[in-house]
């Protein structure tokens, strides 16, 4: 069941661009081994293989995480240390870089949503699922436009429908906008985790416990 939705959601994806990277369907150059989309997108229907409270929405993929792990806010180090719910630990490395990638935000928050027992009953998303990035520059990331902004509509909307239970928290301003711009309103908004966000968004998920409405 969790494959075939992880296969309906990227199904409405483009792929092929030159700067806007489709974890599940393109390779990149700099993937450690040769199926890295079809590995991706294993990891991608084990993670959605839940029935979960939360679907906590982000910007966009970076290269440090979603673009290698095929999972939002989820880093190549994560999946090595077998930290992530429903993903047996990697045998093997996902990138080419002299060391694993790390994302310092992954890390806090996945650290939160063990710490309120969330991890189990949380999927993470993106609004815009592909990674931008300067033309040329795959370890980079950018703004996206409008237009790479609508292609996340269909997936995000699919993903609603297929867990109509679930509350959607936009972690970020942007990823708040984001939702916004296509008519979706979050049960609530929490700070990223970025540039000195932990502290704020480990309240602002604390914030929801105990609420009737999750």
């Amino acid at each position: 069941m969790s494959q075939a939705l992880a296969q309906r959601l990227i199904d409405t994806l483009p792929f092929g661009r030159a700067d806007l990277f489709n974890p599940w369907r393109d390779q990149c150059p700099h993937d450690a081994v040769p199926d890295g989309p079809a590995a991706r997108m294993d990891r991608l229907a084990r993670h959605l293989d839940c029935d979960p409270d939360l679907i906590l929405v982000a910007e966009a993929p970076g290269y440090r995480g979603c673009r290698y792990s095929g999972i939002a806010f989820t880093s190549e180090r994560l999946l090595l240390d077998g930290a992530i719910p429903r993903v047996p630990p990697l045998l093997h490395r996902l990138s080419r870089r002299e060391r694993p990638f790390s994302e310092p935000s992954a890390t806090i928050v996945w650290r939160t949503l063990y710490r309120l027992g969330l991890a189990e009953r949380t999927v993470l998303w993106n609004a815009v699922q592909l990674h931008p990035h300067r033309a040329g520059e795959p370890w980079s990331n950018r703004t996206p436009t409008p237009g790479e902004i609508a292609l996340g509509e269909p997936a995000l909307r699919l993903l609603l429908e297929h867990f109509p239970r679930a509350r959607i928290v936009a972690v970020g301003k942007k990823a708040e906008g984001l939702l916004a711009a296509i008519g979706i309103v979050p049960l609530a908004t929490v700070r990223h985790p970025a540039n000195g966000g932990a502290t704020a968004f480990a309240a602002g998920m604390k914030s929801l416990e105990g609420r009737e409405d999750i």
